[in-house]
């Protein structure tokens, strides 16, 4: 006999306080020991049930349950233990009872009891016991950047911090600079490029100080001496404060250098030198040696035309580009790409206007990460809705995301080619923000549907599931491993079908053998080969599929833990539950989607679409959206946000600025090429 349990109602307690409580629940088992005395045991994770929704216990000989009210903050306010049978006996026949319980210290719970015959339970599913009520955030392992033997890598620093480089203030939020794991050389991200001095790691005279003194004839090692600084000082390796009140630091007699002792051992051996100024010089060198090498290779090529000369002799297979040098104007044969270049820059090939954020009026809030913000935006005039995903520039400097933000718009342009991937319309920016402006897909995402029903029947989850297939065959068809499948990131359309979003996290040309190291992605969908440091390939998205279909089915996790570590070991090792009433090519599917051996894993060997779980499944219909959806969402107008949540769409739809000296020392240059307009949206709007 199963009790099916929901909490509807709390009573007692200061509720200023407390905020919005919500239950934790733990069911315990008696088992009888080799002594012959109970020991009772928790085979099941704690739940935490939102209000009101339904929870099964088995009920059995010694069974219990745990009920603790938890704040708003986390914190355990009361709790009570009763025994399954004592709560059966509450019921009457089938009917539903509700009743009262104590907590202690204070305070009473409100309990919706109903008992059922799970013999005739055995063609439905039991409500999850651990239901899917928030949304879960991607990570991503730090970049290491290697640059003359450091490894910097980004870094959020809790005290004034100077640069080792220019010697000003590291400043900013978040990650301001980047520190090396060897040295603790602490610099800008801007300074990444004037680096001259090879990584010392924790000797002075180690061997990148020794390549440094045979390439570039620099040996001059510092004279630190003891020195009591009356005035706060900072230390000019690592760039933090020399603490203390006498002798803090050392004071290097030639050239004035401070620095801890713990520092000493790893400063380079470039006493006087402006590791800045030279680092330019050594750059302006390579800058003319280049255009002295270009001036050669146009003298080897063809005649050089100055100002004024006939030009038809050119020939017509070749393209010519203008560039001046020494007051005089040449004229350089381009290669194919340059050529193709040319063609990008003229203004008669651009038919679309450039969108800017002037041409758009900011309604709702429809969601908000670490990674920015996605508004609802019209096109002002045009009646016209979309999707606006706004990233801050400083922000993904500091997270050394600049790359990730390029590859998701290159994605997000390829996603054209295919139904089941989100358009992207134009991308564009301002001096503070990148801009994505995407079709705007009101019919909300399946965390959204999942959190409203628990879990999907059978047909509808098989029909999300073949076509969030499609749209993963095709990214891999092009080289591109996703790396953040889940719940989250699959939108309906207002006709209830498929598209993936958010690209953020993609990797190109993984094929052959070139593969992914970075550790990324969802806690709960992260694939073992991820999580042993392996090298991997399009295997980890078919092992996130297998979460994203079980967790449709099912309506929870696969895996679980208390912390990261726990729900990290459980993936690693741990089966996952298949409760009884899961057919058997479900089960099947499942099961060969979990190969924790990824070479062997459904989706890189044999045919997924083959599996007898898509038995009835008209693929070609399928990819044509020839097939009818089973849930058509509700929408009542092009700009309806109700398959949203709430909590967002309260906000202000208003863009948030960074900090005006962050801002300003920003290289523009790093995003050039961001910019984009797709033909489609010239069609779209008439």
């Amino acid at each position: 006999m199963l009790l099916r349990i929901s909490f509807t109602a709390w009573e007692g307690g200061d509720g200023a306080a407390i905020g919005q409580p919500y239950c934790a629940v733990n069911v315990r088992e008696a088992i009888s020991s080799e002594r012959g005395s109970l020991a009772y045991i928790q085979n099941q994770p704690t739940m935490y049930p939102r209000w009101r929704t339904k929870i099964d216990a088995r009920v059995c000989e010694g069974g219990s349950m745990q009920m603790m009210l938890m704040s708003g903050a986390g914190k355990p306010i009361s709790d009570t233990e009763l025994t399954l049978i004592s709560m059966a006996e509450h019921c009457s026949g089938d009917a539903v009872s509700e009743f009262w319980v104590d907590l202690q210290p204070e305070g009473r719970l409100r309990l919706s009891v109903q008992r059922v015959d799970d013999t005739k339970e055995n063609s439905k599913m039991s409500e999850p016991s651990n239901p899917l009520n928030k949304r879960r955030g991607a990570i991503k392992q730090a970049k290491v950047h290697y640059v003359k033997g450091h490894e910097f890598v980004g870094t959020f620093f809790p005290q004034p911090t100077f640069c080792s480089v220019c010697r000003e203030f590291v400043w900013g939020l978040n990650k301001q600079g980047y520190q090396c794991r060897e040295c603790n050389a602490a610099i800008h991200k801007r300074c990444l490029d004037s680096i001259l001095a090879k990584c010392t790691g924790t000797a002075a005279n180690s061997i990148q100080t020794k390549m440094m003194k045979e390439r570039f004839k620099l040996d001059v090692p510092h004279r630190f001496k003891d020195k009591t600084y009356h005035s706060p000082t900072f230390c000019e390796h690592c760039g933090t404060l020399l603490w203390g009140v006498v002798k803090q630091g050392l004071k290097c007699e030639e050239c004035g250098m401070n620095v801890h002792r713990k520092c000493m051992s790893k400063v380079a051996n470039v006493c006087g030198i402006n590791q800045k100024l030279m680092a330019e010089a050594l750059a302006q060198i390579a800058q003319q040696q280049q255009m002295r090498k270009k001036r050669d290779s146009v003298s080897r090529v063809g005649p050089l035309l100055l100002p004024g000369t006939e030009t038809s002799q050119r020939p017509p297979s070749v393209a010519w580009e203008e560039s001046e040098s020494a007051g005089a104007v040449f004229h350089r044969p381009l290669v194919l790409p340059d050529t193709l270049k040319l063609q990008e820059k003229s203004p008669e090939k651009s038919r679309v206007k450039n969108i800017t954020l002037n041409d758009l009026t900011l309604l709702k809030v429809l969601g908000k990460g670490s990674f920015g913000k996605v508004l609802l935006a019209e096109l002002t005039g045009c009646a016209q809705f979309f999707a606006l995903k706004v990233l801050k520039k400083d922000v993904v400097l500091m997270d050394d995301d600049v790359e990730c933000t390029m590859v998701e718009k290159r994605v997000l342009a390829l996603a054209w080619q295919h139904p089941f991937l989100t358009y992207l319309y134009s991308s564009f920016q301002t001096k503070e923000h990148l801009f994505f402006m995407m079709e705007y897909l009101n019919g909300g995402d399946l965390m959204f549907h999942i959190q409203e029903n628990g879990r999907f029947d059978l047909q509808r989850a098989m029909f999300y599931a073949a076509e969030v297939i499609c749209g993963l065959q095709f990214l891999h068809s092009k080289h591109i491993v996703y790396r953040d499948l889940k719940l989250d990131n699959i939108l309906l359309d207002n006709e209830g079908h498929v598209k993936i979003a958010d690209f953020g996290m993609c990797k190109e040309d993984i094929f052959g053998e070139k593969r992914a190291t970075t550790f990324c992605g969802t806690p709960d969908y992260i694939a073992p080969e991820i999580l042993l440091g392996q090298t991997y390939g399009v295997s980890v998205d078919w092992w996130s599929f297998g979460v994203l279909l079980y967790e449709m089915l099912v309506g929870q996790s696969p895996f679980h833990g208390k912390d990261e570590d726990e729900l990290f070991e459980a993936i690693r090792v741990h089966t996952p539950y298949y409760p009884r009433a899961l057919e058997e090519h479900t089960r099947d599917i499942l099961c060969k989607l979990f190969e924790r051996d990824h070479t062997k894993r459904l989706g890189v060997v044999g045919n997924i679409r083959n599996h007898p779980f898509f038995n009835n499944m008209d693929w070609d219909a399928l990819e044509r959206k020839e097939v009818t959806p089973p849930f058509k969402p509700k929408v009542f107008s092009a700009s309806d946000c109700s398959n949203f949540d709430q909590e967002f769409l309260s906000e202000k739809p208003r863009l948030s600025f960074g900090d005006s000296h962050v801002i300003g020392s920003i290289n523009q240059r790093i995003f050039e090429g961001f910019s984009f307009v797709s033909p489609d949206l010239h069609r779209h709007l008439h």
